[in-house]
């Protein structure tokens, strides 16, 4: 079971304002305690939203919106993705992330599982999805 691990952004993330070398030595013990695990499939930091774009779509035609962005608590300022058993195990590394914006600040975690094409029924647009994802494989060896 794959699942996403987002840390949301705060004002100190959006003002591009780097993390402390505490916390980074925090976060690197803790990525290497999944990689370990053998859990981790990918993880990043994220630029402030001011450096961003939203593509939005309206009436069928896309239009193209500059950062930043209002909502601070809405945005994402980093990730993991990770392959674990269970939903549990999921809640058990997330509650271990070192606090993402130091401790003396509040911050979310918003952990999401993946749709997996097995989730989906037989169908011709599904197996187009398998062939592009063989594809993307082959890509990485």
């Amino acid at each position: 079971m794959r699942f996403m691990m987002i840390v949301k952004a705060n004002k100190d993330s959006e003002a591009g304002k780097m993390p402390s070398e505490d916390l980074l030595a925090a976060m690197a013990k803790y990525n290497e305690e999944l990689v370990n695990a053998g859990i981790l499939v990918d993880l990043a930091g994220l630029q402030s939203s001011a450096k961003g774009f939203r593509v939005r779509f309206s009436g069928g035609k896309p239009s193209v919106i500059d950062g930043p962005f209002a909502e601070t608590r809405e945005l994402v300022a980093g990730y993991w993705i990770i392959n674990v058993k269970s939903r549990q195990e999921a809640i058990e590394w997330a509650r271990r992330v070192p606090a993402p914006h130091g401790p003396s600040e509040e911050c979310e975690i918003e952990v999401r599982q993946f749709f997996e094409l097995e989730d989906f029924a037989p169908s011709e647009a599904v197996d187009h999805h398998r062939e592009v994802g063989k594809k993307l494989a082959a890509g990485k060896k």
